[in-house]
């Protein structure tokens, strides 16, 4: 029988060539994050205790790290897991804030339980204080005078504060602050 009329198949059955093995060969060799790791075990517990809330919401979660190591074209660290998760939690505010306005308080309610567990996941934010006290710093280090200096101070700020700050807090202390000059 030539090559040709095999099926694809029989073709491969019992192929065991370098790009076979590269191709669907295990991942042992890639590191997860510290992260990572504690949502899949959260998730196997949920499983085994039957709460479908966590369980739904840790397996958004780990699609979305994924979808965005797809992206990065890599395994993500924590600090770019973080990023996936408050992208999520940022959805859920603002679908908080539509299911108000619309008046359905069942899914506003839901959201808020699901934005409840995704928060255990993320780091503690500054406070307000605490973030105007930094931009003010970098404000005085930049050298920054006025508003069109905001994406300097915004960008000075979030790489001094990273994970530990909401950018849109940063940036209205900042926006305050430059107009104040």
């Amino acid at each position: 029988m030539r090559e040709e009329d095999a099926s694809p198949r029989s073709r491969h059955r019992g192929s065991d060539s370098a790009a076979t093995r590269h191709t669907f060969g295990t991942l042992d060799n890639v590191t997860h994050s510290t992260l990572s790791q504690r949502l899949e075990a959260d998730m196997k517990d949920a499983l085994r205790a039957g709460e479908k809330l966590r369980l739904s919401v840790i397996r958004r979660a780990r699609s979305a790290i994924k979808n965005a190591e797809i992206e990065a074209g890599g395994p993500l660290d924590d600090d770019g897991v973080v990023r996936a998760l408050r992208g999520m939690a940022k959805q859920h505010r603002e679908s908080i804030d539509q299911f108000r306005a619309g008046n359905r308080a069942d899914l506003a309610d839901r959201e808020v339980a699901e934005l409840a567990i995704l928060s255990e996941y993320l780091p503690a934010q500054l406070d307000k204080a605490a973030v105007e006290a930094a931009v003010r710093e970098v404000i005085a280090q930049e050298g920054a005078t006025d508003v069109r200096d905001m994406g300097r101070v915004m960008k000075a700020t979030m790489a001094r504060l990273g994970s530990s700050a909401d950018g849109s807090l940063v940036s209205a202390a900042a926006k305050a602050l430059l107009s104040e000059q």
